[in-house]
């Protein structure tokens, strides 16, 4: 039998994109019904980011998997009472709109609270619900460079990159759903049961440049301790060497993190460079830090006469941490990820003529030795509707027409 922790509760995700979204897919994932609310006809967005065939993108199949999907228009009254009714059967309800749109649409904290004083309320926007810039849009490119992600992303010599995934957006939706967690936990060890936990502590407010901040290590408090100012150091990570990518004679590249004390002595011979491990100047990562141009070319210079797997074997068995730049070919060849069932296969419409079976991310964290089974991949537009608004609201048929209709 599966291991679903989240049993029993149901979210209503209003969430467009990817930050709340991906709170709904960890709730999902972790056994949580998950009732998707998107717009008549045109849906989440997400359904037309990347799509190379058909009519859904993989990228929503993948962050909207473990999800019921309905089609409900809130600029509506009809909309809206439902949005209401579906609320008082739920524990959460996810939203990542500009602060203030629940409240135009009459769905602000204060009437959900009325409808159910039970709700967890788990909101995602640029800056967070308070402050002078709360107001403002933004998407989580502006985030990760408000958050002092951007600034350290890259060369020196160039304008700072991006990094090939929305990563604003993922760490936010995250901390959504660890932060909806701890309030269902609050709500469930409370010592009296008919009193709720207020209001305001059951209000998760998640800001996306906070998100990047808290993950951005000791960036603010070194700069105020001694002024440091952090650059981009391209592969590099500031005050750490070696440690880089370095390229393998088959135009691959490895990964080689052979910064600690006792780990640089074993590298060192593994390049057959005695003198780099007894040079005094390298004995400690500050020096080598210092020293790390040096260091880099020595180890370059190996690497480039090895292919990537030769160089691989070569560095393990001296146990040095080493490891490939992984291709998404490469991540489905590898037997570590099939062994914890990290890649789980659907057959899904990819605009051909039959289904294709594809290959999506597994769960994580594990619980048990293997991922927990993906139960559905993110569902076709409205596919739920009229199942979730007979079973959950007990709608009738006629109901529901009166509501679909144009």
């Amino acid at each position: 039998m599966s291991i679903r922790p989240l049993d029993g509760v149901r979210v209503l995700e209003l969430g467009n994109y990817i930050a709340a979204p991906t709170a709904g897919r960890i709730l999902g994932d972790f056994g949580a019904e998950v009732i998707k609310v998107e717009r008549p006809k045109a849906g989440d967005e997400l359904r037309n980011w990347r799509l190379y065939g058909g009519d859904t993108s993989m990228l929503y199949r993948t962050i909207n998997r473990n999800k019921k999907s309905i089609t409900l228009d809130l600029r509506t009254d009809a909309g809206r009472r439902v949005v209401l009714d579906l609320v008082r059967r739920c524990d959460v309800l996810l939203e990542n709109f500009r602060p203030g749109m629940l409240e135009k649409w009459g769905l602000g904290p204060e009437v959900l609270n009325e409808a159910n004083p039970e709700l967890v309320i788990t909101r995602i926007s640029a800056y967070g619900q308070t402050g002078p810039l709360a107001q403002r849009p933004g998407f989580a490119a502006v985030a990760e460079a408000v958050g002092g992600l951007r600034e350290l992303v890259g060369d020196p010599d160039r304008p700072p990159v991006r990094t090939g995934v929305s990563i604003g957006d993922s760490i936010a939706g995250i901390y959504a759903a660890f932060g909806t967690v701890m309030a269902l936990f609050q709500r469930e060890r409370r010592t009296d049961p008919d009193t709720p936990v207020p209001l305001r502590e059951r209000v998760i407010d998640v800001a996306l440049n906070e998100a990047i901040l808290s993950v951005m290590e000791s960036l603010v408090p070194d700069y105020l301790a001694y002024g440091i100012q952090r650059e981009r150091v391209g592969g590099r990570m500031e005050g750490i060497a070696p440690s880089n990518a370095y390229p393998c004679s088959d135009g691959t590249s490895v990964i080689i993190g052979g910064n600690g004390d006792a780990i640089f002595q074993r590298y060192m011979a593994v390049i057959d460079r005695p003198d780099l491990a007894a040079d005094p100047e390298l004995q400690d990562n500050a020096g080598r830090w210092r020293h790390r141009e040096r260091l880099d070319a020595a180890i370059g210079e190996w690497t480039v006469r090895h292919s990537r797997a030769e160089a691989l074997k070569i560095l393990e068995a001296a146990a040095i941490p080493c490891g490939p730049i992984y291709t998404a070919a490469d991540i489905v060849a590898d037997e570590q990820y099939r062994a914890r069932n990290m890649i789980q296969s659907f057959a899904v419409d990819v605009g051909a003529p039959e289904p294709k079976v594809v290959g999506f991310p597994g769960i994580v964290p594990v619980i048990g030795e293997q991922s927990l089974p993906i139960r559905t991949v993110g569902p076709d537009l409205g596919e739920h509707t009229r199942e979730v608004l007979s079973e959950v609201l007990g709608m009738s048929a006629a109901e529901i027409d009166a509501l679909e209709a144009p």
